[in-house]
């Protein structure tokens, strides 16, 4: 019984994939490019590289005028400091 669940399991998982990956190709075909959307545009990224240059600017601050988080911060700008790099506390 165990032999018959399983491989009607594997057959209903092989429909999901090939029903996943037609919806896929159909989006491509329509110019769809799939995936979630950037957080930032643009101009946006290239504001948070100007703030996080000025010294004076904390990430807090930089991270709440974007309304990001501080992994997006990074994801975009690369920090000023490696993390290994920083001073132990």
């Amino acid at each position: 019984m165990f032999y018959i669940f399983g491989a009607l399991a594997e057959f209903e998982r092989d429909i999901i994939k090939d029903r996943t990956n037609a919806g896929l190709q159909a989006a491509r075909a329509r110019g769809g490019q799939g995936g979630r959307p950037p957080k930032l545009k643009p101009k946006q990224i290239a504001m948070a590289k100007k703030l996080m240059k000025d010294e004076s600017n904390s990430i807090k601050d930089i991270c709440q005028t974007l309304g990001i988080s501080k992994t997006t911060l990074y994801r975009y700008c690369e920090p000023k400091i490696k993390i290994s790099e920083k001073d132990p506390k």
